[in-house]
């Protein structure tokens, strides 16, 4: 990579992160029904850095950004305030000359952005919207996604994204979804909806269901910095979010041992653990121990214990599979999902046998919705390989690699069902 490639993708990484606060400040100020405004504004203070920053990225970019949004935002105000209603709680300061700066400047306090961020969010996440309403609409406003770039992030259509995205925003034109921080009481149930699409986006990235490549990283580090929003506001640093946090660091950790050299999938036991990043080990450690302080068991927890048995063992034989079997025994009876069931039964081929591990494939109650879900039948496969079946293996694997869409997973079972034939 030249300096020019590297200095683009900097630049570009800036504008995305200072995208999501100009757009939570500007929603702010505007009111949530003059989201479009707020993005209107937000794009032309882009397109003016992009313009102005070719010879150089300013010493304080994210000065820079504020400075040009305000001053196009007082634009907007005086031209519009007699023909728009802005956030109605500042409609008047901001009509008034003698108070529409000090408004503003109070407005674009570091405490305030994070506040505004974190009130996009659960707009973002409404309950009104649907989980792909959530995910996509999060990604354009707080992550500064293209909708080109959302549409090839889930194989999906730019006329998709532009559709669902012109539904979300009419919600937000109709003033049906508020620019708020939730009441004490209705917090956690809001809170596990934000939780619920920043884990989605994160997964898309650790292991990308519609993608050439296996790790999107750009997907995995937006959902991680929005987590770690999270954690840090006081509002919202709960144990559950904590947990998360770990699980996220626990998992990102291994991206680095997860592919070969020619981006093959490596498995966990075929990965060189001195690849991972123990730093971010020990810091989701820290984040899993500060959870466990709450009083309360979430599904992250659990989940968070699983992947830090994984990642703290010195060596594949030296994984406590036992331990796992137990976490995933509670995981089970607080979040009883057959994918859970499914994990559960590898784990307990891994300290009992494959025979066992069948058996638990077979008690899985509702094991009939995973049947479009390939790891069920490459599952199969591997146990049936182990219990020396090669022929009713390499049918199973056959039939996971009809069901994946990742082209590095067809790789790996590709490779699978060669050494059966051959072997």
């Amino acid at each position: 990579m030249d300096s020019n490639q590297a200095g683009h993708i900097t630049l570009e990484r800036i504008l995305k992160q200072e995208s999501g606060k100009l757009i939570s400040v500007l929603t702010r100020i505007f009111g949530s029904h003059n989201l479009e405004l707020a993005e209107d504004v937000v794009q032309d203070t882009l397109l003016k850095a992009m313009e102005q920053w070719h010879e150089g990225i300013p010493e304080n970019p994210t000065a820079w950004l504020f400075v040009v949004a305000k001053n196009k935002a007082l634009d907007v105000i005086r031209q519009q305030k007699r023909t728009h209603e802005f956030a109605k709680d500042i409609t008047l300061l901001l009509e008034s000359e003698y108070t529409l700066h000090p408004t503003l400047n109070q407005l674009l306090d570091e405490n305030e952005i994070k506040d505004d961020q974190l009130r996009m969010m659960f707009a973002c996440c409404h309950p009104d919207l649907s989980e792909e309403a959530q995910v996509t609409l999060i990604l354009k406003t707080l992550c500064g996604f293209s909708t080109a770039e959302i549409a090839r992030a889930y194989l999906s259509s730019e006329e998709t994204i532009t559709k669902r995205l012109y539904r979300t925003r009419q919600l937000f034109r109709e003033g049906k979804i508020q620019f708020e921080i939730p009441s004490e009481e209705d917090l956690p149930q809001r809170l596990e909806a934000v939780l619920t699409a920043v884990y989605l986006i994160f997964n898309e990235g650790y292991n990308s269901t519609h993608h050439t490549d296996l790790i999107r990283q750009d997907l995995v580090e937006d959902a991680m910095y929005l987590i770690k929003m999270l954690s840090e506001h006081p509002v919202t640093n709960h144990p559950n979010v904590l947990a998360l946090m770990a699980l996220m660091c626990f998992h990102a950790a291994r991206i680095p041992g997860r592919l070969d050299e020619n981006g093959n999938i490596l498995l966990l036991k075929h990965q060189n653990r001195h690849l991972w990043n123990r730093e971010l080990i020990w810091f989701g450690k820290g984040c899993l121990d500060a959870a466990a302080e709450g009083g309360e068991l979430s599904r992250y927890h659990l989940e968070a214990g699983i992947a830090h048995e994984h990642s703290n063992a010195d060596t594949y034989d030296m994984t406590d599979w036992d331990n796992i079997v137990y976490l995933y025994n509670l995981l089970y009876q607080l979040y009883p999902s057959p994918i859970v069931a499914l994990n559960r039964a590898i784990a307990i081929g891994e300290t009992e046998g494959a025979q066992a591990g069948l058996e638990a494939i077979e008690e899985i109650p509702d094991k009939d919705t995973l049947k479009e879900f390939y790891l069920l039948p490459a599952t199969l496969g591997e146990f049936y390989k182990q219990l020396g079946q090669p022929d009713i293996a390499r049918t199973h694997l056959e039939t996971a690699l009809s069901l994946t869409q990742s082209e590095t997973e067809k790789t790996l079972l590709r490779s699978k069902i060669a050494q059966l034939t051959y072997n």
